[in-house]
């Protein structure tokens, strides 16, 4: 196989950080970024490895990063849109400001490194972006409403970049990954709603004590999810979205449940309103 050009966004920590290790490890390039350059330390020093400093919510530092990296390694073959964080709060609960921060990096950022990547790929005829969803952006719950919806969106996204590039040779895949044993549900990836109201106690605010508890014991190996990117990008078809542990393939099979349960008791009225 030849040697592939990887750019993963968020690789500071978490999954970022797993994937490019084992990108490297296999013997591949990396465009590592991260908003903090030091925070890419851990990943040493290498021939095949290059660091950007890289804030996703700067359109302007984006694309002055794609350019170094295109400049540096000649191509970018797969993009990993891994940047992000959660918020932990009732829809109510959350503000203004924490929605529109959130959005920012799930989201617009997630759109400013596609957008730039995208030319790059599309002179080459070839190429794969990964854009790492959740399970939640399949199935949202209390308590990550805000956060599960930026991921929706990102599946709504990843659909549409499937059907406009694979007639140019480019792939696009949306990643769902369960509860895997992470720094995501620490305060470093997980911020929570400064507000709190009391009539959410039964829901969202038992989920906070449920959320510290799982913290570190989630049931996902990173490492695991690193290697199993490394063989996607690897097949001549990959798939739209790929749900990753088998928390992801229960909870995608309960909402198929409830939806398909749904869908038949409404149908009459669902089929009432054609002319």
């Amino acid at each position: 196989m030849a040697q592939k050009v990887w750019m993963i966004t968020g690789a500071s920590r978490g999954f970022g950080a797993e994937i490019a290790k084992a990108v490297l490890a296999a013997g591949e390039k990396v465009v590592a970024s991260a908003r903090k350059i030091e925070g890419l330390d851990h990943l040493g020093d290498s021939e095949n490895l290059f660091k950007v400093a890289l804030d996703v919510t700067n359109e302007e530092q984006v694309i002055k990063a794609v350019n170094s990296a295109a400049k540096r390694f000649g191509r970018i073959d797969v993009l990993v849109n891994n940047a992000g964080y959660g918020l932990l709060g009732a829809v109510e609960e959350s503000s203004a400001k924490e929605i529109e921060n959130l959005y920012r990096t799930n989201v617009f950022g997630l759109l400013n490194v596609t957008r730039a990547v995208l030319p790059t790929m599309r002179k080459q005829h070839s190429g794969h972006i990964i854009n790492m969803s959740s399970v939640g952006g399949y199935a949202s719950g209390a308590g990550f409403g805000l956060y599960c919806s930026t991921k929706f969106a990102v599946e709504g996204i990843g659909e549409a970049l499937s059907a406009e590039l694979a007639p140019l040779g480019i792939h696009a895949t949306i990643v769902e990954p369960g509860y895997f044993r992470t720094d995501f549900l620490d305060s470093s990836s997980l911020d929570t709603t400064k507000e709190r109201i009391s009539d959410y106690a039964e829901t969202v605010g038992k989920l906070r004590g449920v959320a510290a508890e799982k913290n570190h014991q989630q049931p996902g190996d990173p490492k695991k999810l690193a290697k199993a990117l490394i063989q996607l990008v690897n097949v001549p078809d990959p798939p739209v979205r790929l749900p990753l542990g088998t928390d992801a393939l229960a909870r995608i099979a309960e909402k198929n449940a409830f939806v398909d349960k749904e869908t038949a008791k409404w149908r009459i009225l669902s089929a009432s309103t054609d002319f």
